[in-house]
């Protein structure tokens, strides 16, 4: 139960906040009045960070499966 709690406990969570966090770029867009260029930037720094955190899972799943079948 611990490592299920704490597997799916950290995905569901920093789900939520990627969630959140682009409702606050976005909310933090529109007030400085940062127009699509500055958006967009925004936006890009945030997606780096995501990207960030989905490779994490795709190279622990492929360390994790590397000696299977071959």
């Amino acid at each position: 139960m611990d490592e299920w709690l704490t597997e799916y406990g950290v995905t569901l969570g920093v789900g939520a906040l990627i969630l959140f966090m682009i409702f606050i770029v976005w909310d933090l867009a529109r007030r400085s009045n940062a127009g699509k260029f500055g958006t967009m930037i925004l936006y890009i720094g945030l997606a780096m960070g995501i990207v960030g955190f989905l490779m994490k899972f795709v190279i622990t799943y492929l360390l994790e499966n590397a000696g299977v079948g071959g």
